[in-house]
């Protein structure tokens, strides 16, 4: 592993931090390596790191247990600081210039697969989603976020967090916030704390229509968070799904459990109910 300092290599590769890159780079390697501890065993896992930023996750990766780590980074000037990396962990570590919203990310490792990440956060929930849909391609993700978009993800009904990437992202994985990470850990610090969310995909996973018919269920409910769900839904089936569902067409979206919403997208798309996993 490289012992060359961190704040040496950004100034090396003129990686300052990029807003437009949603970049905030974190620099303490104690940090970085509970982080890599979170995701429990990484032994014979092969890790996808996205937004590798110059390499302080990746190098507590390459400390760790992974088969392989296969990092993804769009800016150049990153990619240049992490092929000296990839130079040294030859065959361990592969580095991946692209955009990760533009490729399959489960393609480029093979499985046991996890993500492990400090996600740039401009786009941070949208590759989530992406992820979620192809769930049981994962073992796992670690995923660190802002705060606020972590305990969304981990929101339990009537919660004022509680909403659709909520319901997504607990449909298809059991989730857990792990840990906070104040701004003063990161170069730039950010205006906001960040959070540490693990997501472990649920064994059985629904098929893609479903998943996208759950998509566009809970586009519907949430959309209007005030709207009664016979107002919301209205377009979905209104007052007869919610009938059929056995749910009341007075109650609003915040307020219906994962279980619940299960019910309500299968009744929908006319499958049967079953238990979810826990």
């Amino acid at each position: 592993m490289s012992d060359t300092p961190l704040r040496e290599v950004i100034s090396r590769h003129g990686l300052d931090a990029r807003r437009s890159l949603g970049q905030h780079y974190l620099l303490d390697g104690n940090l970085t390596s509970r982080i890599v501890r979170l995701a429990g065993s990484l032994q014979g896992r092969h890790v996808i790191e996205i937004g590798s930023g110059p390499g302080g996750l990746t190098r507590a990766l390459l400390a760790g247990e992974a088969a392989s780590v296969t990092a993804v980074e769009v800016d150049p000037r990153a990619v240049a600081a992490l092929r000296e990396l990839e130079a040294m962990h030859a065959g361990r570590l592969r580095v991946v210039e692209a955009d990760a919203l533009a490729v399959d990310v489960a393609a480029l490792a093979p499985a046991p697969r996890q993500i492990v990440a400090n996600l740039p956060y401009n786009v941070a929930t949208p590759l989530l989603i992406g992820w979620l849909r192809q769930a049981a391609s994962f073992e796992r993700l670690t995923l660190m976020f802002q705060q606020e978009v972590a305990e969304r993800i981990c929101a339990a009904p009537g919660n004022a967090a509680y909403g659709r990437l909520s319901v997504l992202a607990q449909w298809l994985c059991a989730t857990a916030l792990l840990m906070r990470i104040p701004p003063t850990a990161f170069l730039p610090p950010p205006k906001v704390w960040s959070a540490v969310v693990a997501l472990v995909p649920h064994a059985r996973q629904p098929p893609p229509t479903l998943v996208a018919a759950m998509e566009r269920l809970t586009a519907a409910a949430f959309g209007q968070r005030r709207k009664m769900l016979r107002g919301a839904l209205r377009s979905l089936g209104g007052e007869a799904l919610l009938a059929r569902a056995g749910i009341a067409p007075e109650r609003r979206a915040e307020t219906l459990s994962i279980a619940e919403f299960d019910g309500l997208v299968k009744e929908g798309e006319g499958l049967k109910a079953e238990p979810l996993d826990k």
